[in-house]
């Protein structure tokens, strides 16, 4: 029994490691006033693709507040809005050039305490040089169709 507890906690640790927030958070408003704990808000956060220079991405998204939000075991909505923009000189490596048809995870972040996270993920049409991001929410058992989409087209930076 011992052992099973021991896993559980090392499970939930690594979790919490591997959904380490890699965006900065820009602003947020609230949305509903909580007498106890933190406001619902909806938080609006920067992130660079990892892979491609020159491209950064915005994400709003609701956050719950009260006291379960404040204590991180709240589970958030799915709803989010996403928005990426050329921000340098950008040049798409050949990996990202030639893979298909299935997305790469840019980014994910934790939104219940162990089943849900909110992701985006990158996908690149070559035949018309634009790099697209797909943000979704997904759970163990069960997604949301909840989705928002942005199109970066590659296009010539500076002089």
């Amino acid at each position: 029994m011992k052992l099973i507890g021991n896993v559980a906690v090392i499970c939930m640790v690594m979790v919490l490691v591997c959904s380490a927030a890699r965006a900065e958070t820009i602003g947020s408003v609230s949305t509903v006033f909580k007498v106890l704990g933190a406001n619902d808000k909806i938080v609006v956060e920067a992130f660079d693709d990892p892979d491609i220079e020159g491209v950064t991405c915005y994400l709003s998204r609701a956050k719950k507040g009260g006291i379960s939000g404040s204590l991180g075991v709240a589970e958030d909505t799915s709803d989010a809005s996403l928005s990426c923009r050329q921000v340098g000189p950008i040049s798409v490596p050949e990996r990202i050039r030639n893979k298909k048809e299935d997305g790469e995870e840019v980014f994910k972040k934790r939104t219940s305490l162990l089943f849900k996270s909110m992701q985006v993920v990158r996908f690149y049409d070559a035949k018309r040089n634009v790099i697209i991001y797909l943000t979704y929410s997904d759970r163990i058992i069960e997604g949301s169709p909840k989705n928002s989409i942005s199109c970066v087209p590659v296009m010539p930076w500076g002089n």
